[in-house]
């Protein structure tokens, strides 16, 4: 099987259930579980009209500007999955636009997140299928290859493997490694619990402040 032009199976994938419990939480918060270490990078946007994106990660592995690996994970992809593209950054072609995303939404996949362009915007924006990408351009694809489908991509640093966590919001994306998803739901739940909690006594006017001048002193801010 030539390295670079190969499909592979996925042969794991976060369970129902504990998507389900990431789809209530923030990723804000879901971030600063993780140490605020894993990021995709700021460019990586929604595209879509609004709504939480969450799902097993079915990656993608394309040369920049061409979409034939895309159209093919579209099609083996299950419902609920999240399809992941590392196109390269590239912004040059458009990578999928109005058509693909119609076959995305009859097929019930959970999302796409690509790392290159989108066209079709206006169509794109105005439905709530979440759809992440770094740009938008007018210009179609290449459908020639290669690429690779279930494969371990990077995303600007942010490693991802086929089975792996997707959730997104407003804020943008992450990934968390199918091994930590549980201990990392259970730790964001806590701290949205403790955030609600905070918010209720900022409302209420009773949150205590006391820590920003104790942490200038620690630090040796002078006027304190």
């Amino acid at each position: 099987m030539p390295v670079g032009f190969r499909i592979l199976p996925r042969t794991r994938a976060v369970a129902p259930a504990l998507i389900e419990r990431f789809r209530k939480l923030p990723v804000a918060n879901v971030s600063d579980s993780m140490s605020r270490l894993f990021a995709a990078g700021p460019r990586l946007r929604p595209m879509h009209k609004g709504g939480v994106m969450a799902g097993p990660a079915f990656t993608v592995r394309t040369r920049p500007g061409d979409n034939l690996m895309v159209h093919k994970a579209i099609d083996m992809a299950e419902a609920g999955d999240v399809v992941v593209v590392d196109a390269g950054g590239d912004l040059t072609n458009a990578i999928i636009g109005e058509l693909m995303l119609a076959q995305m939404v009859r097929r019930k996949l959970g999302g796409i997140v690509i790392n290159g362009a989108i066209r079709d915007l206006g169509a794109l924006s105005q439905q709530p299928f979440p759809v992440y990408a770094a740009g938008v351009t007018h210009r179609g694809p290449y459908k020639d290859g290669p690429g690779e489908i279930n494969v371990p991509i990077s995303l600007d640093g942010m490693v991802i493997e086929p089975g792996d966590m997707i959730l997104g919001d407003e804020d943008g994306f992450v990934s968390i490694p199918f091994a930590d998803a549980e201990v990392v739901c259970k730790a964001t739940e806590a701290k949205h619990a403790a955030e609600g909690k905070q918010m209720a006594e900022i409302e209420a006017g009773t949150v205590d402040r006391a820590w920003v001048d104790a942490t200038l002193k620690r630090l040796g801010c002078e006027g304190v």
